[in-house]
């Protein structure tokens, strides 16, 4: 028989409910949930872990994740980086996570050679590495120039810049197709597309496009006749407007959402990953931590910050399906998943539809919900457990007591890592 464990609640959420319930207990056989609720009976040999002072819940999930850096301040030498030496910040990055009670991360893209992101992956899904597991998109879809074009780095050095470009960038339908089915081909498991420009890269600001509407409607469609979703960063809503008449399957950032794109989410159902972090230092002035970014990002978050806020508003009060992903590749280390938590609530957010978004949302967007999001019989078992209070504190999800993937239970570290490090 497989080991069996029960697990004593002080309060649970179980990412279906609106509530956190009193006095539950979770009992987990081998890698699954067997039973959920009150006064479970203890088969012989069960391992009892008390948790009653903690509240419960599902393995957060970080649907927006950077993780080809070992820390942030290391983007300026990205160019001078190995595919090796990307593919262990990968891995480093989901070891970070799950310490944190991320049981699952979603990487968007990043990795600036071959497919090391999916070798990470793998070994992890082999039980190699105690790490999150990742669901990933090898690399950025898009044309020369964009956010996700690293050798934007070296742009005043044209030979330099033109060798280091990776093989997803390029322009016209025919090249686009042939990319979305060689990043099927080696793995991946979404498809993204960079449509807009950028807040922290050096580009020429937010509204200006890569891509024309042949080039979008050419990877949505090659992706889904090959079975897989698809994404797209951007920000405007003309943009956003065009995604969804492509039939995209979500979007993230949509930094400036207006009334009239939302509505049309809204009755798609189409997801959108706000991903709140990166602009909230900008929308509550804090000025040291604003500091951090370059000159160029500076003059374009102040430039843009009115509509910032107005659209984080027009995103709170709608009722679109929102996901959570924190999106750090500046200022914040790659896994501070946690702050994206303090970004919904400091929004106005409710703390359930937060949580539901770190959870069971997110575990539909990755097309895992048929293995991770909730806490009930049948699912693997990912259980975090947290001492703050998460309906009233912005930083409850700073500090994690208690971690399971799988039904193994693994240890715990909240401190970041020092800027010395590497």
């Amino acid at each position: 028989m497989e080991k069996q464990s029960l697990i004593i609640c002080g309060k649970l959420f179980d990412g279906i409910k609106d509530e956190l319930q009193e006095n539950m207990e979770i009992l987990v056989e081998g890698r699954k949930i067997k039973e959920v609720g009150k006064n479970l009976s203890r088969p012989k040999d069960v391992e009892i872990i008390d948790l009653s002072h903690l509240t419960v819940t599902p393995g957060m999930i970080d649907a927006h994740v950077h993780g080809n850096l070992m820390r942030w301040q290391e983007v300026d030498n990205i160019l001078f980086h190995s595919e090796g030496y990307s593919t262990l910040a990968f891995l480093h990055t989901a070891e970070r996570c799950l310490e944190r009670g991320f049981t699952t991360i979603r990487c968007n893209g990043m990795g600036p050679l071959g497919y090391g992101i999916v070798d990470a992956k793998r070994v992890i899904d082999r039980g190699l590495f105690p790490a999150a597991r990742m669901n990933v998109g090898a690399h950025m879809l898009g044309g020369p120039g964009m956010p996700g074009d690293m050798s934007m780095y070296a742009y005043e050095n044209q030979p330099l810049s033109d060798f280091m470009q990776i093989d997803t960038i390029g322009s016209g339908p025919d090249f686009f197709r042939t990319q979305v089915r060689r990043e099927v081909k080696y793995g991946t498991d979404f498809i993204k597309i960079f449509l807009s420009g950028s807040f922290l890269s050096p580009d020429g600001g937010p509204e200006i496009s890569y891509l024309d509407d042949e080039e979008l409607e050419t990877i949505i469609r090659t992706a889904h006749d090959l079975g897989k979703p698809v994404t797209a960063h951007v920000y405007p809503p003309r943009m956003m407007k065009k995604l969804l008449q492509f039939g995209i399957d979500g979007m993230e950032h949509g930094a400036l959402m207006d009334e009239e794109t939302a509505r049309m989410f809204e009755e798609s159902d189409t997801y959108l990953v706000p991903t709140f972090s990166p602009f909230q230092d900008t929308l509550e002035d804090n000025d040291d931590m604003f500091a951090k970014n370059t000159a160029d990002s500076q003059m374009k978050l102040k430039k843009f910050a009115p509509r910032l806020k107005e659209s984080r508003r027009i995103i709170r009060e709608s009722k679109i399906r929102l996901g959570y992903g924190s999106d750090f590749c500046a200022v914040h280390q790659p896994y501070e998943s946690w702050y994206e938590y303090r970004s919904w609530l400091r929004s106005g957010m409710d703390p359930f539809r937060t949580l539901k978004a770190a959870t069971s949302v997110n575990a539909g967007i990755l097309r895992l919900d048929h293995l991770v999001g909730t806490i009930e019989p049948g699912k693997l078992a990912d259980v975090s457990a947290w001492h703050r209070d998460l309906l009233t504190d912005c930083d409850a999800l700073s500090e994690c007591d208690f971690v399971m993937k799988e039904g193994k239970v693994y240890p715990t570290d909240n401190k970041i890592i020092d800027e010395e490090y590497v």
